[in-house]
Protein backbone atom coordinates (compact mmCIF):
# COMPACT_ATOMS: atom_id res chain seq x y z
CA UNK A 1 0.00 0.00 0.00
CA UNK A 2 1.32 3.43 -0.93
CA UNK A 3 1.98 6.01 1.73
CA UNK A 4 -0.62 8.87 1.61
CA UNK A 5 1.69 11.56 -0.17
CA UNK A 6 1.39 15.37 0.70
CA UNK A 7 3.11 18.40 -0.82
CA UNK A 8 6.15 19.56 1.30
CA UNK A 9 7.94 22.97 1.30
CA UNK A 10 10.35 23.79 4.78
CA UNK A 11 9.68 28.00 3.75
CA UNK A 12 6.23 27.74 3.76
CA UNK A 13 3.17 26.04 5.13
CA UNK A 14 0.41 24.60 2.51
CA UNK A 15 -2.79 23.01 2.78
CA UNK A 16 -3.21 21.26 0.18
CA UNK A 17 -6.57 21.11 -1.57
CA UNK A 18 -9.00 17.69 -2.45
CA UNK A 19 -7.15 15.51 -0.22
CA UNK A 20 -9.11 12.12 -0.12
CA UNK A 21 -8.28 9.75 2.98
CA UNK A 22 -9.33 6.29 1.87
CA UNK A 23 -8.01 4.08 4.51
CA UNK A 24 -6.59 3.93 8.31
CA UNK A 25 -2.58 4.36 6.83
CA UNK A 26 -3.97 7.62 4.92
CA UNK A 27 -5.19 9.31 8.13
CA UNK A 28 -2.23 8.71 10.35
CA UNK A 29 -0.14 9.95 7.39
CA UNK A 30 -2.39 12.99 7.18
CA UNK A 31 -2.11 13.54 10.83
CA UNK A 32 1.96 13.02 11.14
CA UNK A 33 1.59 16.03 8.91
CA UNK A 34 -0.51 18.31 11.20
CA UNK A 35 1.43 17.13 13.75
CA UNK A 36 4.79 18.19 12.10
CA UNK A 37 3.42 21.32 11.46
CA UNK A 38 1.86 22.30 14.76
CA UNK A 39 5.14 21.32 16.35
CA UNK A 40 7.52 23.61 14.09
CA UNK A 41 4.23 26.11 15.22
CA UNK A 42 4.66 25.38 19.01
CA UNK A 43 8.35 25.62 18.99
CA UNK A 44 8.64 29.22 17.53
CA UNK A 45 5.92 30.12 19.77
CA UNK A 46 7.44 28.57 22.83
CA UNK A 47 10.93 30.52 22.80
CA UNK A 48 9.06 33.59 23.03
CA UNK A 49 6.78 32.61 25.70
CA UNK A 50 10.09 31.38 27.53
CA UNK A 51 11.13 35.21 27.62
CA UNK A 52 7.92 35.96 28.58
CA UNK A 53 7.43 33.79 32.01
CA UNK A 54 8.80 35.36 34.85
CA UNK A 55 9.09 32.47 36.77
CA UNK A 56 12.25 31.21 37.00
CA UNK A 57 10.55 27.43 37.39
CA UNK A 58 8.40 28.11 34.83
CA UNK A 59 11.02 29.39 32.25
CA UNK A 60 13.20 26.01 33.38
CA UNK A 61 9.57 23.60 32.52
CA UNK A 62 9.07 26.14 29.44
CA UNK A 63 13.16 25.07 28.00
CA UNK A 64 12.35 21.27 28.81
CA UNK A 65 9.13 21.44 26.76
CA UNK A 66 10.90 22.78 24.08
CA UNK A 67 13.53 20.25 23.89
CA UNK A 68 11.84 17.98 23.94
CA UNK A 69 9.95 19.32 21.01
CA UNK A 70 12.56 19.42 19.09
CA UNK A 71 13.29 15.98 19.88
CA UNK A 72 10.09 15.03 18.70
CA UNK A 73 10.37 17.01 15.23
CA UNK A 74 13.57 15.07 14.40
CA UNK A 75 11.87 11.53 14.66
CA UNK A 76 8.95 12.76 13.08
CA UNK A 77 10.74 13.84 10.26
CA UNK A 78 12.44 10.24 10.86
CA UNK A 79 9.06 8.45 10.47
CA UNK A 80 8.65 10.54 7.46
CA UNK A 81 11.15 9.25 5.65
CA UNK A 82 10.34 5.73 6.35
CA UNK A 83 6.92 6.52 5.23
CA UNK A 84 8.33 7.95 2.02
CA UNK A 85 5.99 11.21 2.59
CA UNK A 86 6.96 13.78 0.29
CA UNK A 87 5.40 16.12 2.16
CA UNK A 88 4.34 16.55 5.43
CA UNK A 89 3.97 20.57 6.55
CA UNK A 90 -0.08 21.27 6.41
CA UNK A 91 -0.95 24.24 8.58
CA UNK A 92 -2.57 22.99 11.98
CA UNK A 93 -5.20 25.40 12.81
CA UNK A 94 -6.10 24.18 16.12
CA UNK A 95 -2.70 24.72 17.12
CA UNK A 96 -2.29 28.31 15.43
CA UNK A 97 -5.27 29.15 17.39
CA UNK A 98 -4.12 27.61 20.48
CA UNK A 99 -1.18 29.85 19.59
CA UNK A 100 -3.05 32.88 18.64
CA UNK A 101 -5.60 32.77 21.83
CA UNK A 102 -2.64 32.37 24.17
CA UNK A 103 -1.04 35.57 22.58
CA UNK A 104 -4.35 37.59 23.00
CA UNK A 105 -4.65 36.68 26.69
CA UNK A 106 -1.06 37.29 27.31
CA UNK A 107 -1.88 40.93 26.35
CA UNK A 108 -4.15 41.45 28.59
CA UNK A 109 -2.21 40.69 31.69
CA UNK A 110 -0.73 43.22 33.36
CA UNK A 111 0.63 41.57 36.34
CA UNK A 112 3.62 39.26 35.98
CA UNK A 113 2.35 36.77 38.29
CA UNK A 114 -0.99 36.36 36.28
CA UNK A 115 0.58 36.62 33.40
CA UNK A 116 2.53 33.45 34.26
CA UNK A 117 -0.07 31.49 35.64
CA UNK A 118 -2.30 32.47 31.89
CA UNK A 119 1.18 31.23 30.37
CA UNK A 120 1.28 27.83 32.23
CA UNK A 121 -2.80 27.18 31.84
CA UNK A 122 -2.41 27.87 27.91
CA UNK A 123 0.57 25.21 27.53
CA UNK A 124 -1.08 22.71 29.43
CA UNK A 125 -3.89 23.35 27.33
CA UNK A 126 -1.98 22.51 24.13
CA UNK A 127 -0.02 19.55 26.03
CA UNK A 128 -3.43 18.12 26.52
CA UNK A 129 -4.28 18.18 22.89
CA UNK A 130 -1.28 16.73 22.37
CA UNK A 131 -1.35 14.00 24.94
CA UNK A 132 -5.00 13.13 23.24
CA UNK A 133 -3.17 13.30 19.81
CA UNK A 134 0.02 11.54 20.49
CA UNK A 135 -1.96 8.70 21.99
CA UNK A 136 -4.41 8.55 18.55
CA UNK A 137 -1.82 8.44 16.78
CA UNK A 138 0.05 5.72 18.00
CA UNK A 139 -3.07 3.69 18.39
CA UNK A 140 -3.29 4.50 14.46
CA UNK A 141 0.21 2.77 14.20
CA UNK A 142 -0.36 -0.33 16.67
CA UNK A 143 -3.55 -1.17 14.39
CA UNK A 144 -1.61 -1.13 11.07
CA UNK A 145 1.15 -3.07 13.07
CA UNK A 146 3.93 -0.18 12.36
CA UNK A 147 5.85 -1.08 15.82
CA UNK A 148 8.51 1.67 15.45
CA UNK A 149 5.94 4.27 14.65
CA UNK A 150 3.48 3.77 17.45
CA UNK A 151 6.85 3.37 20.29
CA UNK A 152 7.84 6.64 18.66
CA UNK A 153 3.60 8.20 19.02
CA UNK A 154 3.35 6.29 22.65
CA UNK A 155 7.29 8.24 23.58
CA UNK A 156 5.48 11.36 22.82
CA UNK A 157 2.19 10.88 24.39
CA UNK A 158 4.53 9.73 27.85
CA UNK A 159 6.67 13.01 27.06
CA UNK A 160 3.69 15.20 27.04
CA UNK A 161 2.09 13.53 29.92
CA UNK A 162 5.32 14.25 31.96
CA UNK A 163 5.67 18.22 31.01
CA UNK A 164 1.94 17.99 31.92
CA UNK A 165 2.35 17.02 35.55
CA UNK A 166 5.31 19.46 35.62
CA UNK A 167 3.13 21.75 35.19
CA UNK A 168 0.28 20.92 37.33
CA UNK A 169 3.02 20.82 40.32
CA UNK A 170 4.59 24.35 39.51
CA UNK A 171 0.67 25.67 38.98
CA UNK A 172 -0.02 23.88 42.19
CA UNK A 173 3.00 24.94 44.41
CA UNK A 174 3.69 28.04 43.07
CA UNK A 175 2.53 30.15 40.18
CA UNK A 176 -1.32 30.08 41.03
CA UNK A 177 -0.72 30.84 44.77
CA UNK A 178 1.42 33.71 43.62
CA UNK A 179 -1.26 34.91 40.67
CA UNK A 180 -3.70 34.80 43.57
CA UNK A 181 -2.24 37.80 45.62
CA UNK A 182 -0.03 39.17 43.30
CA UNK A 183 2.41 42.27 44.77
CA UNK A 184 0.49 45.28 43.45
CA UNK A 185 2.54 48.50 43.66
CA UNK A 186 1.21 52.17 44.74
Amino acid sequence: MQPFNLHYQKTKIMVQENITISTLHHLLDYEAGKFMSAEHQLSRELQQWVNTASSVKLKTVLQRYLHDIEIHLQQMDEFITQESLLAVKLNSRIMKAYIDDTNETLLSCSDAEVKDACLLASVQLINHYKISAYGTAAAFANALDMEKAAQFFHQAEVNEKQIDDRLSQLALYEINSRAKAPITLP
